[in-house]
């Protein structure tokens, strides 16, 4: 199936961005069935990843359906476009997959050490993109009652968040009971140090204040959460248990970043309807990112080191086929 690809942005109208300047914007990528008489072709912009052929500004391939949504959500300091290997097989299986940049969270623009401490904003994100008809009529799609959310990383806990999980404690808080030498991921090493500064941002306070907030949306019927991180150890252990639709969790059996016995672990031992599928030892965490290019094997090479014996295509086919089977069953 041709695989259609289209940017676009809108707003939030109910949040402000992080300088309290204008609303929380909303940079958006799908992909979707597109008509088969577009011509493919691999993108020429300058990116980290290799690419997947997409038929640019394609319309929608000719049929009566409305589509199955698939809403996803990057890890931290990604872009939507990290996530083209979930959603161009997705795609290919008839779902229409839609990304949000997460605004002070993404490379998509200057990181924001407020985007980075609050991330529960990343779940309002999803709802808010859900409630705006702009991408729709871009598109010319209707989507049907199946909604769906899938993450990596951060994009984990963003789309349990959806699914009810509740925050107990941040990560990076000074009374979160759960004492690490962490201070900060590599992009802000020293982000807990930020938290009094930061508080006197009227924007952040807003969002800081309520991180103990439900999030959760009726309309997502079910979570694929890939390689959630240890920021989901301060999930509530009774909003987990209190979770009523399915989630399927995936995680690499060789991810020191997240590891699966005490990140995936947490997680099935407290949701109910949750089942769980750690793959091979030499799956790493940054292995569910695309294939790197040549710019970025240069400027981030640990982002993609390759086991022996290891190809990472396969593994991405793989985890977007067991994702598309789940979606099918609920």
């Amino acid at each position: 199936m041709q695989v259609g690809f289209k940017r676009g942005v809108c707003v939030d109208p109910n949040r402000l961005n992080w300088e309290g300047t204008a609303a929380r914007p909303l940079a958006w990528t799908a992909w979707y069935p597109a008509d088969e008489n577009w011509v493919a072709h691999v993108p020429l912009e300058k990116s980290w990843f290799r690419r997947e052929p997409v038929a640019f500004n394609a319309p929608l391939a000719r049929s009566n359906k409305v589509l199955p949504l698939v809403v996803l959500s990057h890890g931290t300091g990604a872009t939507g476009e990290a996530l083209e290997w979930l959603g161009f097989r997705l795609a290919q299986r008839g779902f229409v997959a839609l990304a949000v940049n997460h605004h002070g969270h993404t490379g998509s623009e200057p990181y924001r050490a407020e985007g980075f401490l609050c991330m529960w904003e990343r779940a309002l994100d999803l709802s808010a993109i859900l409630n705006e008809s702009s991408w729709r009529s871009s598109l010319g799609v209707e989507t049907d009652e199946q909604i769906f959310a899938a993450g990596f990383s951060a994009g984990a806990y963003t789309v349990l968040l959806l699914a009810g999980a509740r925050v107990a404690f941040s990560q990076f808080e000074p009374d979160n009971p759960q004492k690490s030498p962490i201070r900060g991921p590599r992009e802000f090493p020293n982000l807990a140090d930020e938290l009094p500064r930061l508080y006197e941002n009227p924007v952040f306070r807003m969002s800081w204040d309520r991180r103990r907030s439900d999030f959760s949306d009726p309309r997502i019927r079910a979570v694929f959460p890939i390689a959630p991180g240890r920021s989901v150890l301060g999930f509530s252990q009774e909003s987990l248990q209190a979770i009523n639709r399915p989630v399927y969790l995936v995680g690499g059996g060789g991810d020191t970043v997240a590891p699966p016995k005490q990140c995936c672990g947490w997680l099935s031992q407290n949701i109910p309807r949750c089942s769980s599928k750690i793959l091979g030892k030499d799956v790493g965490h940054y292995t569910f990112l695309p294939e790197g290019s040549a710019m970025g094997q240069e400027a981030a090479p640990d982002l993609f080191i390759y086991q022996e014996g290891l190809n990472r295509t396969v593994v991405h086919d793989d985890v977007a086929g067991q994702a598309a089977e789940f979606f099918a069953k609920v």
